[in-house]
């Protein structure tokens, strides 16, 4: 005979719930946090550290009279989750624990493969190095791409040095490769939740990502928005508003680059259309073209989405700073509602694989949590067993 969880396994769930996203914290603040009586948490808090979830973590100061509190953590035997910022030229391997906290981060060149496997295999390398040093089972791995992913498997449209990972062979091989669940993710996507996990005001959002091609994200009452086909989040062919070029062509540094050699700018890399001095009037068409293309795909997202931000991040955010007050004047001018608009900074490769991170922290999170309300499922209801995770 088995049995439906009870109030008592969903209270259990509720205080870890909070435990995980707020550890360490004192049995007082749990109490607080979720509601619950003082009864209720002892007794959660107890069966949790039966099952090995819960531990005690030092103890809190109390100035005056008054017993000391002991805060509850979260033990890294539990384990720990990987995000990965796999970029056409960076990629970071970040591990932390189930508390989010790093345990460590490898950032290195991404290597050239001509090969999926290959691939497959230098990353999960790159796992076991920077995991080295993580106590427990590896809960979750999640990669960002520079490319469109659908069901968490399939990568459209990536970056042109990385046309080789299209299709779902890279997640296949991975997950053929370690002992952990493996799923992929866009690296706007992973921009745009490190943005939500880090502000809780930020509800309705869209977020451009501008490196080696052009990627899109958007959130609705913060939830991502993943869409139906692969076309979903292709933004980058719409017309930029200059002549027949696209928005992938002005808002990617491979694109923009080619426009500014065009015109005459003598560049190595596109990092010097902002660091060198340029001829005055090349450099000013340039500019003028790059800002025509950012205000038309703010306008693009404001009248079809309605975001209250705007977000922009990659290697080209120096370029967006530089011309964002000619963009906003502009959008005042064109709009009767302007979002705001943002030029985020980020630490390349490890902002992405912080992202992916915290994906990866909720899909280990939720099933902890099913874990917990399935326990007494495989059961007798008279018995208490741990959570199988």
């Amino acid at each position: 005979m088995t049995s439906n969880p009870t109030s008592r396994d969903y209270n259990k769930a509720s205080v870890l719930d909070v435990v995980l996203t707020r550890a360490p914290l004192t049995r007082n603040e749990l109490i607080e946090l979720t509601g619950l009586s003082k009864a209720t948490v002892s007794r959660a808090v107890e069966e949790l550290r039966a099952d090995g979830f819960v531990i005690d973590g030092g103890v809190d100061e109390v100035v005056g009279r008054g017993r000391r509190s002991t805060y509850l953590d979260v033990p890294g035997t539990t384990g720990h989750v990987v995000g990965i910022g796999f970029g056409a030229q960076t990629t970071c391997v970040l591990v932390t624990d189930l508390r989010g906290r790093e345990i460590h981060h490898v950032t290195v060149p991404t290597a050239d493969h001509d090969e999926v496997g290959a691939g497959a295999e230098w990353l999960v390398g790159m796992i076991a190095k920077a995991g080295e040093s993580a106590q427990g089972p590896l809960r979750q791995v999640v990669a960002a791409v520079p490319g469109r992913v659908r069901n968490g498997e399939e990568i459209f449209g990536p970056a042109e040095s990385m046309k080789i990972f299209v299709g779902s062979d890279l997640q296949r091989a991975m997950a053929d490769l370690i002992n952990a669940p493996v799923l992929l993710d866009s690296d706007a996507n992973a921009s745009l939740l490190g943005i939500l996990t880090s502000d809780a005001t930020v509800r309705n959002a869209a977020l451009f990502s501008l490196s080696t091609n052009l990627n899109f994200a958007s959130c609705t009452d913060r939830e991502l928005a993943r869409g139906r086909t692969p076309a979903f989040g292709d933004i980058g062919v719409l017309s930029s508003g200059v002549d027949d070029e696209i928005l992938d062509e002005l808002l990617s540094t491979r694109g923009l680059l080619r426009f500014a050699r065009g015109r005459g700018l003598d560049l190595e890399r596109i990092e010097d259309l902002w660091l060198e001095p340029h001829e005055e009037m090349p450099h000013a068409e340039v500019l003028e073209v790059f800002t025509t293309a950012i205000a038309t795909a703010v306008s693009v997202v404001a009248v079809t989405l309605d975001p209250e931000s705007v977000y922009f991040v990659g290697r080209l955010r120096p370029l967006v700073e530089e011309v964002l007050p000619e963009v906003r004047r502009r959008l005042d001018q064109s709009l009767p509602a302007v979002p705001e608009v943002k030029a985020v900074t980020q630490v390349i490769g490890l902002s992405t694989a912080q992202g992916a991170v915290y994906a990866g922290l909720a899909l280990v999170q939720d099933r902890l949590r099913n874990a917990v309300l399935g326990a007494r499922r495989q059961s007798q209801p008279a018995e208490r067993s741990a959570p199988a995770f």
